[in-house]
């Protein structure tokens, strides 16, 4: 069954020690952007960039194993629609 709503949901494990999964609900196949950032606004990893996805949902799975501990920020771009969840790196 496809989801009815686009959904950007809180990663898990979090907090996360050195890696964690992210979860999103596409409703239509469309090009999809999923990147992290630190506190600061800078760009510290690209997990998914321009590629088109199915509709349906999708996992990425995030390895932080060379970031340093801290808050960070996931950010999903789709069919212009953009959501942002924050995740605490705990080493």
């Amino acid at each position: 069954m496809l989801p009815t709503t686009f959904q950007l949901y809180q990663n898990y494990p979090n907090p996360f020690n050195p890696s964690t999964n992210i979860q999103f609900d596409l409703i239509n196949s469309s090009v999809v952007t999923l990147k992290v950032f630190n506190v600061l606004g800078e760009e510290v990893a690209t997990l998914v960039n321009n590629e088109a996805l199915t509709a349906g949902a999708h996992t990425v799975e995030f390895d932080a194993s060379t970031l340093s501990s801290g808050v960070y920020m996931y950010r999903l771009e789709s069919n212009g629609i953009v959501s942002t969840r924050k995740m605490v790196l705990m080493k």
